[in-house]
């Protein structure tokens, strides 16, 4: 019989029971029905916008042969919809509830952080950097790192919950962002969203996504991700969330030998709705075969 392995980790103040929770965009109350949300190590509802927003021109997704591009954009029915709607449908479980915010400008992120971040039933901030800087033609925040620094900054002085900001994985040094992250007063770095892609109908000769281009998420991936986790491990002394690729508990602990903290299952879902848990008891499986007791034994332990 497996014994229970000591899975709780930090990320700044916030303590999750074990390193599990959904990416967002990748969940939704419905899950209900098919996994137990108080196993999870945190609750992540899909980003925020402070108006409601219709999202991207269909269609959205098309599969690709290892993964899966995505363009939804932030559809959101906006701030007041996620405190009225959002927050108590999701405040009555043991698991914690980290806000992830998408905003148009540093000052929108600043506005919508004081509001979220200082709500009783929000335990931690998810600061989308990785979307569009309406101000800076189109540029995502997170591609730079003064915006990303001033942005951080801004949200850091409007709440004391912790802040994870959500890195793109679409820059030349994911380094030189994680560094201005942490400066800013980030307290948790999320490596990282989708990586920017494209597919076209060889037969129509159109693009296989309305908005042209779109995110790949799914197993091509993953060896990606566990690249530039490594990557800012070796820069940045925050925990890092590992995000992009997961399909089962071994690409869970992978991320987590890389230099990962904690880990965002998306894709996986889609596939299989019980992937959070199943991935939750393979990483048990896991430790309990390799006789590892506490998950901290394997925060960064790969070897070179």
């Amino acid at each position: 019989m497996i014994q229970y392995k000591n899975t709780e980790v930090k990320i700044g103040g916030l303590t999750l029971k074990n390193p599990v929770m959904p990416a967002s965009g990748a969940f939704g109350a419905e899950m209900e029905q098919a996994i137990d949300f108080n196993k999870l190590g945190a609750i992540v509802p899909k980003s925020i916008t402070k108006h409601p927003q219709p999202g991207n021109a269909k269609p959205r997704v098309c599969e690709t042969n290892a993964g899966m591009i995505n363009s939804i954009g932030i559809q959101s029915k906006g701030l007041d919809y996620y405190l009225e709607h959002t927050i108590p449908q999701f405040e009555t479980y043991d698991s914690p509830l980290i806000a992830s915010i998408s905003a148009e400008s540093v000052e929108e992120f600043a506005e919508m952080a004081s509001v979220l971040g200082n709500h009783k039933s929000v335990s931690a901030l998810e600061l989308n950097i990785s979307c569009p800087n309406l101000k800076g033609n189109g540029q995502a925040f997170g591609m730079d790192p003064e915006d990303t620094f001033a942005l951080i900054s801004k949200a850091r002085k409007v709440t004391d919950r912790p802040l994870i900001a959500k890195l793109t994985p679409n820059v030349t040094d994911i380094q030189e962002i994680a560094i201005a992250a942490e400066a800013g007063g980030a307290d948790g770095l999320n490596v990282a969203n989708t990586l920017l892609a494209m597919s076209i109908d060889v037969e129509t000769r159109k693009p296989r996504i309305g908005n042209v281009m779109g995110g790949l998420s799914g197993p091509a991936v993953k060896p990606v991700i566990v690249r530039m986790i490594y990557q800012v491990s070796q820069v940045s002394s925050l925990p890092i969330i590992g995000c992009g690729g997961i399909m089962n508990g071994k690409d869970a602990i992978e991320m987590i030998i890389a230099g990962a903290s904690a880990v965002q299952v998306g894709t996986a879902s889609f596939i299989q709705p019980t992937a959070l848990t199943d991935i939750l008891s393979e990483m048990q499986e896991y430790m309990e075969k390799h006789g590892i007791d506490d998950i901290h034994d394997l925060i960064g332990s790969i070897e070179i």
